[in-house]
């Protein structure tokens, strides 16, 4: 073999290889998982790299809000989304009729009654005021919390989304006002406590361990991810569950929240 032809082999390799790059890079697939603000988010900040690996490539889109996600979930704008809970979930599919399901767990956040004013629950006054969110399940899952702390008694067999007309007992005449749940940080200057979701206290710099009251981590509350029903089979979702349900994400959790989140898988 001549070095001349040598050499041109060899720079025909090379350039090949120029070639086969892009076309390698664009082999991982694109998938918009929507999530909302705060540790939804910064955790699959973690997963990404992960998924990666596994040929996906994870663009997390924020909302600020727990409408909007399944909205474009429904209407294609993702592939995935990750911020609620089962509870949720059903009642989204039943009064939108959205052809969601869930295909994961994810973590646990515990719904804690927080206050700006009392240091603890036994501070706040009768008739005081107390901020819940004003969507059934999440102002249900209060609702409940309130209950099991003995602070109020609901109708028997209300499930999981009572709502303010279900109070049946209310010892210390408390005003249960309901406000959109990404605005109940902001009302604590204006109530005497709000029922505030993990994600939107990390959010606004409120430390979920500081709960006056503080929900037990139990029940069907664990967090998933969400994919449009004709998608919940395809290996772009076993993929991406597996690059959650990793120990280095469990550790990640474990380190990062202190207990304030909990891994649920």
């Amino acid at each position: 073999m001549s070095v001349l032809f040598s050499r041109r082999l060899a720079l025909g390799f090379a350039a090949s290889l120029v070639l086969a790059a892009p076309a390698l890079a664009q082999q991982n697939q694109v998938v918009r998982i929507g999530a909302s603000p705060g540790p939804h988010a910064e955790i699959l900040e973690k997963v990404k790299p992960i998924a990666a690996k596994k040929g996906l490539d994870l663009k997390i889109i924020e909302f600020s809000d727990y409408v909007v996600p399944n909205q474009a979930l429904a209407a294609g704008e993702l592939e995935a989304n990750s911020f609620q809970n089962q509870p949720y979930l059903d009642n989204q599919v039943k009064d939108r009729g959205f052809k969601l399901v869930s295909v994961g767990l994810t973590v646990n956040f515990p719904l804690g009654i927080y206050s700006s004013k009392y240091k603890s629950w036994a501070e706040v006054p009768d008739g005081a005021t107390v901020a819940i969110q004003n969507d059934p399940t999440n102002g249900g899952r209060s609702l409940l919390l309130l209950q099991d702390k003995g602070v109020i008694k609901l109708k028997d067999g209300v499930g999981f989304k009572p709502t303010v007309a279900d109070i049946v007992g209310n010892p210390k005449k408390l005003k249960i006002i309901e406000i959109e749940a990404a605005q109940t940080p902001r009302s604590l200057p204006d109530v005497a406590a709000a029922a505030i979701n993990t994600n939107y206290a990390v959010d606004a710099k409120i430390e979920p361990t500081s709960a006056i009251l503080r929900e037990d981590p139990k029940g069907p509350y664990v967090n998933l991810i969400a994919v449009r029903e004709v998608d919940k089979d395809k290996p772009w979702v076993k993929a991406l569950l597996e690059s959650y349900h990793t120990p280095e994400i469990k550790a990640f959790v474990a380190e990062r929240f202190k207990g304030s989140v909990l891994a649920g898988w």
